[in-house]
């Protein structure tokens, strides 16, 4: 094991850098070292710092050194005898308290003040002190570290000791290394990162390096060169050399993770993604909560839908770690179920257990993921949006105008008002007249359309959402709005029509009015389920005696389409579906099959709670005929007595 030390044999050199310092000191600290420390200065970083640096080191091993003696930087570095002259020893107890106390750190100045404390130290540790400078100054867009970092004499020393001599570091430090400074922005050209790429290829090709070290290395790669690169392909050989057997978890993660950052070669490794996926099953019970959501994330990237076993049981064993998740890897964990439709009751319960305890302190990507989690494979859970409406009410600021369409949409479309609805909406309505404008136009569509689902009508913005400048905001550079959007607001036009009749504002322009709001590529309806229309055909034709006395996907003047219309005359005799005269009552057969309720229950959908409420207003008698009562019959008879009672009362003579 390779040791770094910290503390080298320069004097302070800032205090002669400044503005009154005679020419002649500057001339006089012009000397090799310094040309050296300033040159890799600039070669190490993307975006060097212009004036002159300032490099404090520590002289703790030589009593003096004089900058005129012009000795090379090597002649220097020799009096510390190599890296292998620590006397005190680095017990596995201190190792361990190392690393725990390194994780602890928030910031770069905590890390390197507390690094600077120590004489030297192994090269995995060195190595690991530049992985959590990185996990702390983790940046937006890809910035590069803040100058106060850069020109920390610590840091300076760390990269300095693995770029000259890095054929002494261990393997775990070396690609360890070379990964932190590649995610810290260092310039890929630097003679830093090249020695670095130089002794790893060198490595490889001897053999050297373990399956989790290929694996990191390989992310790197593809970092600083892309998927292109040689030596990844020479990576991927070795690792299918390799026998599965003999991978620990984190092996298997760290090439799930590798194989992530190159989805473009999924195809053509495929056959040893399907070996890893099957035996990644072997160790999933083995896995910490981090390595399922790594696994489940790289599962997404490379689009492996094939996978279903691993994701079935990596779905079970997520259940016992859902309290234990970061948001982060919560997130992931949700974005992955999405992604493949995985839905698992047990995960359902211990997720609803979690939000709940949390309730006011969510994140609000992870609020935002839950719901759109329970939106998207709708499920009703009224504890999670119990729990996300309460967040809202009270804390309503930390999201942004995306998020809370994402918050508030659900409820519309699972058909769910929680306890407070009077709360929520009036919040929402505040939030609404505050940062109307702040709203995308078709985010805030989409929202105001999903309130009117429950009947919580946003009458005070309808106006704004008929207006001129609003309609030309939502078409944005588009020839045509898309047919989706201009269903929404038909259906809002209308809903002001049957459910709002005190509106009196402006009114929806008959050319942004569609025809029908069932359509095949974006329906405010939900498909007829074939099957169970035939079961209801048979027996309704048992019932009325032919097929003439109904007629089915009747389209209505208000752009509904009826599974089944039945048309009776004034003494409850029913007609021809052809006949127009004598026509008293119209009863409209809502046939639900299990796409038109919520997962698993029998709550029906807002699209389809808002359409029988609509037939109902236009004067419609609406019988809902569900899959949850027609699956109970076994017998035709049985099926006709059913229907019978629902669309005839028990007193009324059923002639045909």
């Amino acid at each position: 094991m390779a040791l770094i030390w910290l503390r080298r044999n320069v004097y302070h050199l800032s205090h002669l850098w400044s503005s009154g310092a005679p020419l002649a000191m500057r001339k006089q600290l012009a000397s090799p070292v310094l040309g050296v420390l300033l040159e890799s200065r600039h070669l190490w970083f993307c975006s060097p710092q212009p004036g002159p640096l300032r490099i404090r080191f520590h002289h703790a091993l030589c009593k003096e050194f004089h900058s005129e003696n012009s000795k090379d930087l090597h002649s220097a570095g020799s009096q510390v005898q190599g890296w292998d002259m620590l006397t005190q020893k680095i017990t596995k107890q201190n190792e361990k308290a190392f690393y725990r106390q390194l994780n602890n750190f928030t910031s770069s100045e905590e890390v390197l003040s507390f690094i600077s404390t120590l004489e030297a130290l192994p090269d995995t540790m060195a190595a690991a002190v530049l992985q959590r400078i990185c996990e702390v100054e983790k940046r937006e867009n890809d910035q590069s570290l803040p100058k106060e970092v850069l020109e920390h004499s610590v840091f300076q020393t760390l990269c300095f000791r693995f770029e000259e001599t890095p054929s002494d570091l261990s393997n775990t430090a070396l690609v360890t290394g070379l990964q932190a400074l590649t995610l810290l922005q260092i310039d890929p050209q630097s003679r830093l990162i090249i020695n670095l790429v130089a002794e790893c290829h060198n490595r490889l090709k001897r053999g050297d390096l373990e399956i989790h070290n290929l694996c990191v290395l390989g992310e790197s790669l593809i970092r600083l060169q892309g998927t292109t690169c040689g030596m990844l392909e020479l990576i991927l050989c070795q690792l299918q050399d390799e026998r599965l057997e003999t991978l620990t978890p984190e092996d298997t993660v760290a090439i799930y993770r590798m194989l992530q950052a190159c989805p473009d070669k999924a195809d053509q490794h495929q056959p040893f993604l399907h070996a890893i996926n099957s035996f990644a099953r072997s160790v999933v019970s083995y896995l910490s909560p981090k390595s399922i959501s790594h696994i489940l994330t790289a599962l997404v990237v490379l689009d492996q839908t094939q996978a279903l076993p691993l994701i079935i049981k990596l779905g079970k064993s997520v259940v016992r770690h859902v309290p234990y998740f970061t948001n982060e890897e919560l997130r992931n964990v949700l974005e992955a179920f999405i992604y493949f439709g995985h839905y698992d009751r047990f995960f359902m319960k211990a997720l609803e257990q979690h939000i709940a305890s949390l309730c006011l302190t969510l994140d609000s990507a992870v609020t935002s993921k839950v719901i759109e989690y329970c939106s998207k494979k709708l499920i009703l859970s009224k504890p999670i949006l119990n729990a996300v409406a309460e967040t809202f009410v009270c804390q309503s600021e930390k999201f942004s105008p995306v998020q809370i369409a994402e918050l508030i949409e659900p409820f519309g479309k699972l058909n769910y008002q929680p306890p407070n609805a009077s709360a929520l909406f009036t919040k929402l309505e505040s939030v609404l007249f505050t940062h109307f404008s702040s709203f995308p136009p078709k985010t805030l569509l989409r929202l105001l359309h999903s309130c009117s689902l429950i009947q919580c009508h946003p009458v005070n913005f309808m106006a704004r959402l008929f207006s001129p400048v609003f309609l030309q905001r939502l078409q944005g550079e588009q020839l045509y709005l898309d047919k989706l959007s201009l269903a929404r607001l038909t259906q809002l036009f209308f809903t002001s029509i049957l459910e709002c009749p005190f509106y009196k504002g402006p009114k929806l322009l008959p050319k942004y009015q569609v025809k029908s709001f069932f359509t095949p590529c974006c329906s405010l309806e939900t498909p007829l389920d074939f099957p169970l229309y035939k079961h209801v055909a048979m027996g309704l034709i048992d019932l009325l005696g032919s097929r003439m006395f109904f007629a089915s996907k009747v389209l209505t003047p208000y752009c509904y389409t009826i599974d089944v219309e039945i048309k009776l005359d004034e003494e409850g005799f029913a007609l021809p579906f052809t006949a127009d005269e004598d026509v008293h009552k119209r009863v409209a057969l809502c046939i639900d099959g299990p796409k038109r309720f919520c997962y698993g229950s029998k709550h029906l959908l807002g699209k389809e709670a808002i359409k029988q409420r609509h037939l109902q207003l236009l004067g419609y008698q609406v019988v809902q005929v569900s899959y949850h009562d027609m699956e109970r019959f076994k017998t035709r008879l049985e099926v006709v007595e059913y229907l019978q009672s629902k669309i005839f009362s028990q007193n009324s003579a059923m002639q045909r």
